[in-house]
């Protein structure tokens, strides 16, 4: 490509020729060598022996491929060796396939280089190194340069030789060992017919490597020296003309354009590459012959101008000889334009749509590297629009390469003309790119693109701001990337602010500060639209009033915290060394402190007095120009705090001392500047908000070494007002976050002491004159205004209790002359039960209150056994207000005959939780921890169940809300759709032609009904926080894990979150089945979260089943553990494994009786879908398990005469769960005889692990046998197979489950060719005994295997093995006997089958099926084999 422009010099293939002028041809290339010593091998490795040249890198990297020392004379003589050398091997090269003879000296069959080389290629890559320039390009030492003039040469003296060798060295690239001579090389007509037969005879081989997609170390440069490779035989074949004059080209061209159209990928790839390769050396060589057009061209005038002036009309020699040259230019021309156009015409054109992706990335680079080297020709719009076209491509590195052709070319503003039709027809797709592409790497590329086709003021405003928004982008790569773009913007809005003035130093800034306000807040409205329109809709769907969103930003105040990371913060992050104005925090701050509100009134004035002069002006009023919005000046202040944060995030990573010099300059100016900050914001709550996070960046100890004592005073001040007159919450917590701050600062105690006492003073008589008057608050009626007042009282004590202790002043009463806060806030909580929404912030703050109060006092309980009075008396004090408090969230949150509010049941619920989990007795009985124990708490279990029963009313409040809005947004999408349907059916079918070109959908939905509003996400925070609290009461202990299905019924509803809490409790189950011995409580909850995720389905809540099968995958974790190599390391009891699964069959069965009874077909057919959910739980179940669930199974269905039709769909799922258990009975046997026959020394837990080994399909037990039957020997195959199956019978007999006559009948009725293997099974066998007759009288084979009933399906055995589906093993291990018994050609035996059949049914692991009797199913069997 054109790497090899910018790379002579350091290989010694890319010297100037004179350098190279020793190497005598390509296919000798006899170099001058060195041997070196190898200590390792013993051979001698020869290497290039330059004394001038010292080893290039490139060499040192292609060490390995040593050339082999030339047969021939050496030109120069060795130079003698320092030490002795080394013994060398005598090498054997390989032999050459016979070639066509020539005139000229006959080539070796290897190079230099060829016998390493061909030691370096696997032996099953399979390509023969028999080509002299393949050879060439293999080895990267080799001086291609001398390789092409070698080549020229041969071509001049033999051309048709030397095609042919150009042909093979192209089928070698393809990984071809195909050879053609020299007439079939130039035979145009047959190169098709050839082509074929060697695709034909690759079609056999089974490496579809070759070199150019091969990982392999020896193909690593083989791309890059191809590529030079041609560009030396173009560039070198054009300057010798040599180009012109011979069938190089059409040679090239015939064979290239026909493989390049081959089915194989091989053929198709390589050609590409080699037509992509030829065309970029053609162009460079055009671009020389157009650059010496217009040499010629000027020449031509300037001789004519001197003929002019000398007056004469004679042509000079000198004409003549120019206007030959100039012919000879145009017909080089000629030929350079056709050659470009047959290549782009017969490969580009098709090849780059091609179906493999790598190829089209290969077309697509190309013509990027075309535009550039040869922009005359290809800088058109019919060559620009298949990089247009494959902007839309599926593929991400077609798309990228795509991007990456154009960036090169809009970054010449020379090519900007030629590009104006393309810009205005595919600039809407590359900002689609850059805002919506799937992949990164894309829409980085893109931006820059797109970046420098604004510089040339090629899109318009719109685009423009969508591509700014992009600063604001998820990803911080793309923020980055889009930040010089944004910086573009920002200058211009800079210089519209100073048109027509000459501004200074600080005029420029601060313009620059005003302009980058201006810009965010013209990219944050269209932000703020949507949110709007979402919360809209949001409220719309929910019904809910604006009164309810303060309960929520409530809620969701501890989300909220001092570092938080705004959309604000993330675009100082990627503006930060772009904008100028983003990192100078003095200039930010300089600009904040102006007076803007009176810039309105003098401007004009001011700016009038400036002109002469004044200095005054810049105190009374603010010029125009840098004069802030209100709205601008929130942003700004945002920008300013994390221009701050940044500022000293980057002095901490950089050298020693530079953050304590940059907190210092901060500290010091701020210490001048926070107070007017205060007073200039204190009555917006989102700008006062961000200046209380602004004292966390301050070194608070400069105040002491400033002695500024009293403006550490004033800064309390300040806090402490703002923390007592507002009620926001965002304000609330950053006041407490910066007071903590403040009280970290132990150097000024003094002042923080004094401060906070004032602070808890002022609270404790605002709250007692706020109910002053007053005797029963329990009863009193108040305003509005006095509602609100308490609520704002309750929230800044709830605030300020979260960070601090403050149960001494709860409970402080001024020796009895005053009502304690806990007191009157307990009287408050009381109003609770009136139920009044007015009042539900308020007792939600009082619960929240009381309750942070009773675990602050909890530390300061003595832990002596015991204690003092002093102490006794608080821990009796501490138990009274404890029970006082858990009576009203009992009353709250689970009571009967309360009346209270919504919000203030689940605060209480919470509450209720928390103090339980606080307080929950220890869990292990042994354990000594006297003070956990006195002050343990413990659930009665009818508070327990209405906990669940709460949690259970949560969830479906919460799912319903959801349904809602899904409603909501599918009428919105019906409307749109609406719409769109009005619309023309073509612009319809372009709209989903565009869907389809692989770029995915925008990322953000047009509908404002789908997004993910700020709303959704709170209600979620919300819903979520109440459900782990529940969840970590589980957890504890504090609540019994029997109420837990309350939260797995639910699972795969409600969100991944929800999901997470399900992982959860299965964590707890198995904890107490397989850990504790509780297994019946996993029974309990397992069968019981089954039992309703399945009702949900029938009662429609639902759509499908979907649910209930991924609740019962995520409960076979609680069955069984896993350890590594999946091998089962422990599991729950097999009886609670069985007990799931029969209380779950009654369950079903029970419905589906009463279905049947009710002649509900519908609902009957619903029902046996249940089935489904029980085929998870069977991957922890034991064959002996597996037999009595079928049993029970079968016994159950009898007895509910309900009959399973062998054929309905309806009860598939049914026939599937009855194989997955025949599976299970069959794998014990199955993993006997293999572990018998293959792996006797494997442990008994390896292969327990091996076999199970979650939901396998019966494949895995089938197919081991398939070879162990050779049809053309069924008698030998049928015999080795009984007797493995007897062996692995014996095996398992052991424990004593038959009799000794079934065993010996067996072993009468099936002989086997080996005697000891049949001694030792019947030996075994003869242990364990059962009546050998009795499968034939039509008993059960086991005491708990029910009768048929008479509906079963047939036996499966009848079914064909031919058709048989993979799922189905075990009708594939009792076919295969049948059918080798057939292949015999001998009629089944009575005995041989009652053999097989009590063989089968001795061991769980081959159970007979429900219809298995010795009679009519055995012939069927037979029949049907004799059918196929």
């Amino acid at each position: 490509m054109s790497e090899s422009e910018s790379t002579h010099g350091p290989r010694r293939s890319q010297r100037e020729r004179k350098q190279a002028a020793h190497f005598v041809s390509g296919s000798s290339q006899k170099r001058k060598r060195d041997e070196v010593d190898t200590d390792d091998q013993g051979d001698a490795v020869p290497h290039l022996s330059d004394a001038e040249d010292p080893p290039s890198p490139n060499e040192e990297e292609g060490e390995d491929y040593s050339a082999r020392k030339s047969k021939g004379k050496a030109p120069f003589p060795a130079k003698p060796k320092a030490k002795p050398r080394a013994p060398r091997r005598t090498r054997v090269t390989k032999a050459a396939e016979p070639k066509e003879p020539s005139a000229r000296r006959p080539r070796k069959v290897h190079t230099n280089g060829d016998a390493s080389n061909a030691n370096k290629i696997p032996e099953d890559f399979k390509i023969n190194t028999d080509n002299a320039l393949f050879n060439a390009i293999m080895n990267p030492s080799a001086a291609l340069q001398s390789t092409v003039e070698d080549f020229l040469e041969s071509l001049r003296e033999t051309p048709t030789t030397a095609q042919a060798e150009l042909v093979n060295c192209i089928l070698r690239a393809c990984g071809c060992n195909e050879t053609v001579n020299g007439d079939e090389a130039v035979d145009y007509d047959g190169v098709v017919d050839a082509l074929d037969n060697f695709t034909e005879a690759l079609k056999q081989d089974d490496s579809p490597l070759y070199p150019l997609t091969s990982k392999l170390p020896v193909f690593k440069k083989f791309r890059k020296s191809l590529s030079e490779f041609i560009e030396r035989l173009i560039t070198s074949s054009a300057e010798l003309g040599v180009l012109y004059t011979t069938d190089l080209m059409s040679t090239i061209q015939t064979w290239v354009t026909c493989m390049s159209s081959s089915q194989l990928r091989s053929f198709r790839h390589t050609a590409t590459v080699v037509a992509l390769e030829v065309l970029t050396a053609l162009c460079d060589v055009a671009a020389a012959v157009d650059k010496e057009a217009d040499v010629l061209d000027r020449q031509k005038a300037g001789e004519k101008k001197r003929k002019a002036g000398n007056k004469t009309k004679a042509s000079t020699g000198r004409e003549k000889e120019l206007e030959g040259k100039a012919a000879d230019v145009r017909e080089r021309k000629a030929s350079l334009s056709e050659f470009l156009k047959e290549l782009v015409d017969s490969v580009f054109v098709n090849r780059y749509r091609d179906l493999d992706p790598s190829i089209r990335a290969e077309c697509v680079r190309s013509i990027g590297l075309w535009f550039k080297k040869y922009p005359g020709h290809f800088l058109d719009g019919s060559y620009l629009r298949y990089v247009g076209w494959v902007l839309s491509d599926s593929n991400t590195q077609v798309r990228l390469e795509a991007v990456k052709s154009l960036s090169g070319v809009y970054q010449n503003a020379d090519f900007i003309g030629a590009l104006q039709n393309f810009t205005e027809r595919f600039k809407p797709r590359l900002v689609e790119m850059a805002t919506r592409d799937t992949e990164l790497a894309v829409r980085v590329a893109v931006i820059g693109v797109l970046g420098a086709i604004d510089a040339h003021q090629l899109l318009e405003d719109e685009q423009r701001e969508e591509l700014c928004m992009l600063v604001f982008d998820e990803d911080a790569k793309v923020r980055r990337a889009v930040s010089a773009f944004v910086r573009g913007v920002w200058a211009e809005l800079v210089d519209e602010r100073l048109a027509g003035r000459r501004a200074g130093a600080q005029e420029r800034t601060r313009a620059g500060v005003k302009a980058l306000a201006t810009l965010l807040v013209r990219l944050a409205k269209p932000l703020a639209r949507k949110a709007a329109v979402a919360e809209d809709d949001e409220e719309s769907v929910n019904g809910e009033a604006t009164s309810s969103r303060p309960r929520r930003v409530r809620e969701v105040a501890a989300l909220v915290g001092a570092e938080q990371r705004g959309r604000i913060t993330l675009a100082v992050e990627a503006l930060w060394d772009d904008v100028e104005p983003v990192g100078d925090w003095e200039a930010l701050l300089d600009v904040l402190l102006l007076d803007h509100s009176a810039g309105a009134e003098g401007s004009q004035e001011s700016r009038g007095r400036r002109s002469k002069g004044s200095k005054a002006s810049n105190d009374s009023a603010v010029d125009e120009a840098w004069r802030l919005e209100e709205v601008e000046e929130a942003v700004l202040l945002e920008v300013f705090v994390a221009s701050l944060r940044k500022a000293k995030a980057n002095a901490v990573s950089a050298k020693k001392g530079e953050e304590e010099t940059v907190v210092s300059d901060i500290t010091r100016a701020l210490i001048k500047s926070i107070p007017r900050l205060f007073s200039k914001h204190q009555t917006d709550e989102a700008r006062i908000a961000v200046v209380l996070s602004i004292p966390l960046l301050m070194n608070l100890d400069l105040y002491l070494e400033m002695r500024m004592t009293p403006a550490y005073a004033s800064l309390w001040d300040d806090i402490m007002k703002q923390f007592t007159s507002h009620s926001s919450p965002l304000v609330l917590s950053h006041a407490v976050v910066a007071i903590r701050h403040l009280m970290d600062a132990t150097s000024l105690s003094n002042t923080n002491s004094t401060k906070i006492l004032e602070l808890e003073d002022e609270l404790a008589t605002s709250l007692r004159d706020a109910v002053a008057g007053r005797d029963e608050l329990e009863i009193a009626s108040f305003t509005e205004d006095e509602v609100l007042l308490l609520g704002a009282i309750c929230a800044r004590l709830t605030t300020l209790a979260g960070a601090r202790d403050m149960s001494a002043w709860m409970e402080e009463d001024e020796g009895g002359k005053q009502s304690s806060a806990w007191d009157i806030v307990s009287a408050l909580l009381d109003r609770g039960r009136l139920g009044y929404k007015e009042e539900e912030a308020m007792v939600d703050q009082a619960l929240n209150l009381l309750t942070l109060h009773i675990i602050w006092k909890a530390r300061r309980l003595p832990v002596e056994p015991q204690p003092t009075p002093d102490e006794a008396n608080l821990r009796e004090s501490f138990n009274e207000q404890r029970e006082s408090l858990l009576k009203r969230l009992v009353e709250y949150a689970v009571g009967s005959q309360s009346n209270t509010t919504g919000g203030v049941r689940r605060s209480a619920f919470q509450n209720l939780l928390n103090l339980h989990i606080l307080f929950c007795p220890p869990q292990d009985p042994d354990s000594d921890d006297p003070p956990r124990a006195l002050l343990s708490l413990t659930l009665d279990d009818e508070v327990q169940l209405r906990c669940s029963a709460f949690v259970q009313s949560e969830i479906e409040r919460f799912a319903e809300e959801g349904m809602d809005r899904n409603q909501s947004v599918d009428r919105s999408d019906e409307a749109a759709s609406s719409d769109e349907d009005a619309t023309p059916k073509k612009g319809r079918s372009k709209k989903n032609k565009k869907q389809t070109n692989g770029t995915r959908e925008p990322e953000v939905s047009t509908s404002a009904g789908k997004q993910t509003t700020r709303a959704q996400l709170e209600h979620e925070y919300v819903f979520m926080g109440m459900i782990s609290t529940f969840l970590r009461a589980i957890r504890a202990g504090a609540i019994h894990p029997d109420h837990s299905a309350v939260l797995l019924t639910h699972h795969g509803r409600l969100g991944a979150a929800f999901d997470h809490c399900s992982k959860v409790v299965v964590d707890v189950l198995r904890e107490w089945g397989m850990y504790k011995g509780e297994g019946g409580v996993v029974v309990n909850v397992a069968t019981s979260a089954l039992k309703d995720s399945f009702t949900l389905m029938l009662e429609g809540i639902t759509p499908d089943e979907a649910h209930a099968i991924s609740l019962a995958k995520a409960l076979v974790p609680c069955l069984m553990m896993r350890g590594a190599q999946l091998a089962v390391v422990r599991r729950l009891d097999a009886q609670h494994v069985v007990a799931i699964h029969t209380h779950l069959l009654a369950w079903i069965v029970k419905r589906l009786a009463a279905h049947e009874a009710n002649k509900n077909k519908k609902a009957k057919n619903t029902a046996i879908v249940f089935f489904r959910v029980l085929q998870p739980l069977l991957a922890p179940v034991e064959s002996r398990d597996a037999l009595k669930i079928k049993a029970y199974m079968d016994q159950i269905l009898a007895q509910a005469k309900i009959e399973v039709s062998p054929t309905s769909p309806a009860w598939e799922p049914q026939r599937a769960y009855e194989r997955r258990l025949n599976n299970i009975m069959s794998k014990t046997k199955g993993a006997a005889s293999r572990a018998g026959g293959k792996a006797a020394g494997k442990s008994k837990e390896f292969i327990t692990s091996d076999e199970e080994g979650g939901e396998q399909s019966g494949d895995d037990v089938a197919a081991p046998q398939e070879p162990a039957r050779p049809r053309p020997q069924p008698r030998a195959a049928y015999r080795s197979k009984k007797a493995a199956e007897e062996q692995g019978a014996a095996s398992t007999a052991e424990d004593g489950d038959e009799d000794e006559d079934r065993r010996s009948d067996a072993d009468a009725a099936s002989p086997s060719p080996s005697k000891k293997r049949a001694a030792s099974a019947r030996g075994s066998k003869s242990r364990s005994g059962s009546p050998s007759k009795r499968p034939r009288e039509g008993t059960p084979t086991s005491p708990v295997t029910p009768q048929p009933s008479p509906g079963a399906e047939p036996d499966a055995e009848a079914t064909p093995k031919a058709s048989r589906k993979r799922s189905r093993p075990v009708e594939d291990e009792e076919g295969d006997g049948a059918e080798e018994e057939e292949g015999d050609g001998a009629p089944l035996e009575e005995g041989a089958a009652d053999a097989r059949e009590r063989v089968a049914s001795s061991s769980p692991a081959r159970p007979a099926s429900r219809a298995s009797t010795a009679g009519e199913p055995q012939i069927k069997v037979r029949n049907k084999r004799a059918r196929h």
